[in-house]
């Protein structure tokens, strides 16, 4: 553990967090029941995250805005916080300040992610296309109707030449497909400052159009939303998608826009999907693409298809990819032998109804297993961690990391890691979490522990 004292005077001074530490209480009925009250959140320059009922008092609110303009000064990112009350008033408060091995949790007071590989990604922003041989263009693709009519459209437009095409297209690494070929020898787009030029051509096309030398292939690792989202995440390709499962692809050739989402042309379609069918890539979205037309000529003659949605997170046999089992987890297999397949990616272990925890015996071995997210107390035994070769992403209880960590057992093939505690609060959580950094040589995080006192409960 790293405990210091950061140049930050305002924020690391128990004062500045006492009226945020008692906003959080609320009733106070922990204290008042003789039992140390814990709470946790996390504020930044421009948001924060407060585990409380009921309104913010005007008090709180300057209190955490005050925070804020202090972190804003230093160019603090956020820092997280939790604190220790006990019945008497004595108070541990502990400031964990940003670590650049830690993804801040979202829309939680956790502490986060732990990267323990750098520049990691989950498995499936890391998938390649799998090759399709018998996929040809669309019956409705036609390179020359399509250019005929865009010249209809854009008389007088100035066009790329075939030379320019040729380096785009080495450019990139692809051959670009015939269709996209006759729309840049109608405008090859490379106007500076031409507003109605812009216009028109987004008429002409249907969307804002990409210059020639705009052209480029959607990126999966620019869509990595971060572990703590990915990691839960599976995809595949059923035998009836017309677009793959994939984060991005270098035949995902991106040519205009809506003005936020993205129209790519489809080089490396799914089993029932066509070549250089047009495809949107949603901003909102960071896993896969919707299917928009089955060409680009039918597309520029706004003949598009119906939105279709597959199913990312079932395999090509139609069994679940991810599985959730214990209480709560409605709709999913009921025991961890249940949702046992050689196809399961990721398994979450919630605690059982019955307060039973489970074995992880039935999962082991499984070859494509690569997450797995318990609840403190709902594994039997979690040495059985062991026994899964492949996990990339982990998140357990401080008590079952440290049964892992006594036992030298934490799987070495991880990349990334969250430590969750039973109840809210992540001073017992930060220690665990160096040690686990400690066996990667990653920057371990620092903690700043602050003493004060709120008074008994009252």
């Amino acid at each position: 553990m790293v405990d210091q004292r950061l140049p930050l005077s305002s924020v690391a001074a128990f004062a500045a967090w006492e009226p945020v530490l008692r906003l959080m209480l609320g009733d106070d009925s922990d204290r008042r029941a003789a039992r140390t009250a814990r709470v946790a959140g996390r504020v930044g320059p421009h948001g924060w995250s407060l585990a409380h009922r009921g309104s913010m008092s005007s008090a709180a609110r300057i209190a955490v805005e005050g925070i804020q303009k202090a972190l804003a000064r230093d160019g603090v990112q956020e820092v997280s916080f939790s604190a220790e009350v006990r019945p008497d008033g004595r108070t541990t408060l502990g400031l964990v300040w940003p670590s650049p091995v830690v993804e801040p949790a979202v829309g939680r007071p956790d502490l986060g992610v732990l990267v323990l590989a750098e520049g990691s990604l989950a498995e499936p922003w890391l998938r390649r296309p799998e090759p399709v041989p018998g996929a040809v263009p669309a019956p409705s693709a036609d390179p020359e109707a399509l250019e005929r009519t865009l010249r209809e459209r854009l008389p007088g437009a100035v066009g790329a030449t075939e030379a320019e095409i040729t380096a785009t297209e080495a450019r990139l690494g692809v051959t670009l497909p015939d269709e996209l070929k006759a729309l840049y020898r109608v405008t090859r787009v490379d106007w500076v400052g031409d507003f109605e030029a812009a216009v028109r051509a987004e008429e002409a096309v249907g969307c804002e159009l990409s210059g020639l030398d705009d052209l480029r292939a959607v990126d999966a690792a620019v869509r990595h939303p971060g572990w703590q989202r990915s990691a839960t995440h599976a995809g595949d390709t059923s035998p009836d998608a017309a677009v793959q499962g994939l984060a991005g692809s270098p035949g995902w050739i991106g040519f205009g826009s809506n003005g936020g989402d993205e129209f790519a042309v489809d080089l490396t379609p799914g089993p029932a999907g066509y070549l250089g069918q047009v495809i949107l890539v949603d901003h909102e979205q960071s896993f896969g693409a919707e299917l928009v037309a089955d060409s680009l000529t039918d597309f520029v003659l706004g003949r598009l298809r119906e939105e279709r949605r597959d199913h990312p997170d079932r395999c090509g046999d139609g069994l679940p990819a991810v599985a959730r089992v214990g209480a709560g987890a409605v709709g999913h297999p009921e025991t961890v032998r249940a949702a046992a397949h050689p196809a399961l990616e990721v398994l979450a272990v919630e605690a059982a109804g019955d307060g039973a925890p489970f074995s992880l015996a039935p999962v082991s071995g499984l070859p494509r297993l690569r997450t797995l997210t318990a609840a403190p107390g709902a594994l039997a035994d979690p040495q059985e961690v062991a026994g899964l070769a492949g996990l990339e992403y982990l998140e357990l209880g401080t008590e079952e990391w440290r049964a892992l960590l006594d036992a030298e057992a934490v799987p070495r093939t991880l990349k990334a890691a969250a430590v969750t505690a039973r109840d809210q609060g992540h001073l017992p959580v930060v220690a665990i979490a160096n040690e686990i950094l400690a066996l990667w040589d990653r920057p371990l995080i620092v903690r700043t522990l602050l003493d004060g006192d709120l008074g008994p409960a009252t």
